[in-house]
């Protein structure tokens, strides 16, 4: 367990930065991006967890082994992340007409 203090400023800050991401978040859903609403959503999502990961869970002052499982859970993370897009943008050509 991390034995590192953190100030109460910083809790403050990450969350207003939370606040804030959400806000955004709420603001582009009302507005129509094209292609761009996925990757501005996740970009968004990833930030936020980021911060979550980073000083709620205590990784940033926590030692290497823990911040090493971290980076491998995101890791793992982005591959399901690619394998599930590589499955759905192969579709297309599955595409057929029943009647």
């Amino acid at each position: 367990m991390s034995e590192h203090i953190v100030p109460t400023r910083i809790y403050l800050i990450v969350f207003t930065a939370l606040m804030g991401l959400t806000a955004v978040t709420i603001f582009i859903s009302y507005h129509d991006l094209g292609p761009l609403n996925n990757v501005v959503a996740l970009t968004i999502a990833v930030t936020k967890a980021t911060l979550v990961i980073l000083y709620f869970m205590h990784v940033r002052y926590s030692p290497s082994l823990t911040k090493l499982v971290a980076a491998g859970s995101f890791l793992w993370l982005v591959i399901l992340l690619s394998l599930t897009m590589a499955d759905y943008i192969s579709r297309d050509w599955l595409s057929f007409v029943v009647k």
